[in-house]
């Protein structure tokens, strides 16, 4: 959106950075902000919409050598392949792009995006002696657990959190949330000796939130704002649908989900409409209803300290 770069967020614990998505723009948004890539530990995929991972091979392939090169292999850690794609919700017929493999999850992304760059990074690798960059990243796609999961079906049915990955400096953990058709869709919980950090990627209201983010320090939550959406974002019915059905409606995040959690911090995200003509007084405003801890409208390159 006008205003604001693509989703991401980095959060940084004992000079180690992990990432939670990272769409167009956020390549360019990581070099102004400072963050050593020489730091970055592990990145996570909520789910595979381009908003998230636009940017996402560019961190490989613009950094597995030369300025600046990465000194160490990435982990990757996302959705594996959907499995089956929805009908088309204007009930017309639409194209399926390799109908072979329709749904290819995290890996499959990477295999893709190298073939299709093989060419420059074959040259990288012989002209400058780059690295091969088969050996600086590992891809990990997420198993959903057994708890009655589809991508045709029920996308988030009631459960409990489920171990994703730890190491040294934090505990990561994740849960299934609702976001219309896309599947899996993941919200990330980071534990750390500091505090603990939710953040919920791409969803409607949705119940696993609040069992995720249960007592934690800070909520980055997405949100939106219907009502200027339906007056005078100029949206077809399925996009309008779309909306309606698919993100969090920003009056209602926290009375429904920050307060029963229990967070201190309520941190808003992927702001839609991202137009910097909305104040952030509105946003605040909004998402207070029913919340007594504090609340954050994000923006680009924010840094929010993390202590109890």
């Amino acid at each position: 959106m006008a205003g604001r770069s693509g989703i991401a967020t980095a959060l940084v614990v004992d000079g180690r950075t992990y990432l939670v998505d990272f769409g167009h723009g956020a390549f360019g948004r990581l070099q102004q902000s400072g963050v050593d890539i020489g730091t970055l530990g592990k990145v996570f995929v909520t789910h595979l919409h381009s908003d998230h991972l636009a940017d996402l091979y560019t961190l490989l392939w613009l950094r597995f050598g030369g300025v600046n090169g990465l000194t160490h292999p990435i982990d990757f850690y996302g959705p594996g392949p959907a499995g089956a794609l929805p009908e088309p919700s204007s009930g017309k017929p639409a194209g399926t792009v390799e109908p072979g493999n329709p749904t290819p999850g995290l890996a499959g992304f990477f295999a893709n995006s190298l073939a299709a760059t093989a060419y420059d990074v074959n040259l990288r690798m012989r002209d400058e002696a780059w690295p091969d960059i088969r050996d600086l990243y590992r891809v990990h796609e997420i198993a959903v657990p057994d708890v009655g999961a589809s991508p045709l079906g029920e996308m988030a049915p009631p459960m409990r959190p489920f171990p994703v990955v730890a190491d040294d400096h934090v505990s990561v953990s994740a849960i299934l949330v609702r976001h219309p058709p896309v599947f899996p869709s993941f919200a990330f919980r980071f534990d750390t000796a500091y505090g603990s950090v939710v953040i919920s990627g791409d969803t409607t209201i949705t119940p696993n939130m609040v069992t995720l983010a249960r007592g934690a320090d800070i909520l980055v939550h997405e949100a939106i704002d219907l009502r200027i959406v339906e007056q005078f974002g100029g949206l077809t019915p399925e996009q309008l649908r779309h909306h309606r059905e698919s993100h969090s409606d920003v009056t209602r995040l926290g009375g429904e989900i920050a307060q029963p959690a229990g967070v201190r911090t309520l941190v808003l995200s992927h702001l839609a409409p991202g137009l910097k003509a909305i104040p952030d007084a509105s946003w605040h405003a909004q998402a207070s209803r029913g919340f007594d801890g504090e609340v954050i409208v994000g923006n680009d390159l924010m840094r929010i300290p993390l202590s109890r």
